[in-house]
């Protein structure tokens, strides 16, 4: 059983995925909330978390996401965001995964399965906007790299981007984790001696 959480302020998506998720199977959902302060302060269990993007709250996205890992959860945006850089923004933070708002329950339920079981749900809009990435962060990619990602992003599934790159649907999928762990591996501060001799000082925690 995986249990699930939501974090949106659409009132309107609440009540539909309440719907849709109380009766998938293999899924418990343990809350719906409007903001992450809600969850965290609930106590409810959680493996996955399903988190919009932007909250009216005025959150940080990114902040968002390294506190719900952080409580031990996994997350997926779910979100109708367009936004290139707060997409790549999510993922270099944490999240495993974005999906749009339009999809169904069968492909939601897979989405929450494959991030329960620590694998990356990628989607045609997220390899969008990181091979149209122009932050100064962005990470190297390599020619086949990006290949892939611009194949899937125009829309064609997994295999079909397989075979337009020459590949197997397995090492696509390789390429397209890479990259998200190449945004992940810039993602993750880094602290000066300065910082981490504060730190020891501050909070008695060592960078190891």
């Amino acid at each position: 059983m995986i249990d699930v959480a939501v974090v949106d302020d659409d009132r309107m998506l609440l009540e539909g995925l309440r719907a849709w998720l109380g009766d998938a199977p293999g899924l418990r959902l343990t809350a719906t909330v409007d903001t992450v302060d809600g969850l965290l302060d609930a106590g409810a269990p959680f493996d996955v978390v399903l988190l919009d993007l932007v909250l009216r709250d005025a959150s940080a996205p990114a902040d968002n996401i390294r506190r719900l890992r952080e409580a031990g959860g996994r997350v997926l945006v779910i979100s109708t965001v367009a936004d290139r850089r707060q997409i790549v923004g999510a993922v270099a933070a944490g999240a495993d995964g974005y999906l749009t708002k339009d999809h169904d329950l069968p492909t939601l339920v897979r989405a929450v399965e494959e991030v329960a079981g620590g694998g990356t749900v990628h989607s045609p809009e997220l390899a969008f906007a990181w091979a149209h990435d122009d932050g100064p962060a962005r990470p190297r990619l390599s020619p086949k790299e990006i290949e892939v990602l611009l194949a899937y992003a125009s829309g064609l599934t997994l295999k079909a981007t397989a075979r337009r790159t020459g590949i197997s649907p397995h090492t696509a999928k390789y390429y397209l984790d890479s990259v998200k762990a190449k945004y992940q591996q810039a993602g993750r501060p880094t602290y000066t001696k300065i910082d981490l001799a504060h730190r020891v000082r501050e909070d008695g925690w060592a960078h190891g």
